[in-house]
């Protein structure tokens, strides 16, 4: 099973982590949290739901991981406000491995600036963000371009879970490991 970095910070959307994160646990992955100070706790915007940061942007590479999730909320915008966690983002999407973004998460996206030429979706509020960043923004529950699996909103869980879920299988996972080994 593959071993996914959880990009995040305070104010995320709560459902949009509780809900993936949950589905990725019981099909096997492991989730390692992943924000500005390993060892602090975040808390998402409505529920308030804790979540303690594993490791900081700054002390991980892309390497270390199979995948890389980011939910909505307001956290995307606030990582994005810090180096490590926007060059994290853009060695990862160059990596070609899974990228899985719901809501604002493009925002990352957009910081990093690794969308142009790429088909995209997120919350309606960044949509012309997206568009500005050179990708085609498509508003559709799902969209997966490439390594991209990306939502729009909440009501859009159920499909991104699934396309995260078929995306992580075709990819295998474990390359991490596998990797540590040859060295």
């Amino acid at each position: 099973m593959s071993r996914i970095a959880v990009l995040i910070t305070d104010m995320f959307e709560d459902v949009e982590y509780t809900r993936p994160a949950e589905a990725f646990r019981e099909a096997g992955h492991d989730l390692v949290h992943v924000g500005l100070s390993a060892g602090e706790t975040v808390h998402g915007k409505k529920e308030q739901t804790p979540v303690k940061i594993d490791r900081a942007a700054s002390d991980v590479s892309a390497d270390d991981f199979d995948a890389l999730f980011i939910p909505g909320g307001y956290s995307p915008d606030k990582l994005r406000a810090h180096d490590a966690p926007v060059e994290f983002v853009r060695r990862f999407v160059e990596s070609g491995k899974p990228v899985l973004a719901i809501c604002h998460a493009p925002q990352l996206l957009i910081t990093a600036q690794v969308l142009r030429g790429r088909k995209v979706t997120g919350w309606k509020s960044v949509a012309q963000d997206i568009r500005n960043a050179g990708a085609e923004y498509i508003d559709r529950e799902v969209v997966i371009d490439g390594n991209l699996v990306s939502s729009r909103q909440p009501d859009d869980i159920p499909a991104f879970i699934e396309a995260s879920l078929a995306k992580l299988k075709e990819t295998g996972g474990r390359k991490v490991e596998a990797a540590a080994a040859e060295r």
